[in-house]
């Protein structure tokens, strides 16, 4: 069929439905394209508006660090980053942000209201025996001779 498109020799039918086929392939990844392209933009968004205070955020720019405050009415955010006593606070917008991920361990200290009390049991009286083994003193490794 192709050799006969390029000789001409084929008919228009053939031709038509040809060129009818390469549109619709043309259209449907056009369509894929942008049904994916907003699936993308609506996760983004969902990353964006999930944001909150203590949450770990990576900028476009390459930037790492702990959201320290968010400004709903402006769209922006404050990142903290730096050391314990070296911390610096720079102001970004909320389009800025490339990877969230939330707070974890000491880095971020939680609100008070968020902490819970802790129970703590009374240790039970256990026996414990404890076993002692003597160690034998290590031998002294030898030097070899030198050959003269």
């Amino acid at each position: 069929m192709f050799y006969n498109l390029l000789e001409g020799s084929a008919n228009a039918s053939s031709t038509y439905i040809m060129f009818g086929l390469i549109f619709v392939v043309i259209i449907g990844l056009m369509v894929w394209q942008s049904i994916s392209g907003k699936k993308k933009q609506k996760e983004a968004q969902a990353r964006v508006d999930a944001l909150k205070v203590g949450d770990r955020v990576k900028t476009i720019g390459g930037i790492c660090g702990f959201v320290a405050e968010i400004n709903n009415n402006e769209n922006t955010f404050v990142l903290e980053t730096g050391l314990d006593d070296k911390k610096c606070y720079v102001k970004f917008d909320k389009g800025a942000i490339y990877q969230t991920a939330p707070a974890e361990g000491a880095a971020y200290a939680k609100p008070e209201e968020e902490k819970k009390e802790e129970v703590v049991e009374q240790p039970t009286e256990e026996v414990v025996t404890e076993t002692v083994v003597e160690e034998k003193p290590a031998k002294p490794k030898r030097k070899k001779r030198e050959e003269i």
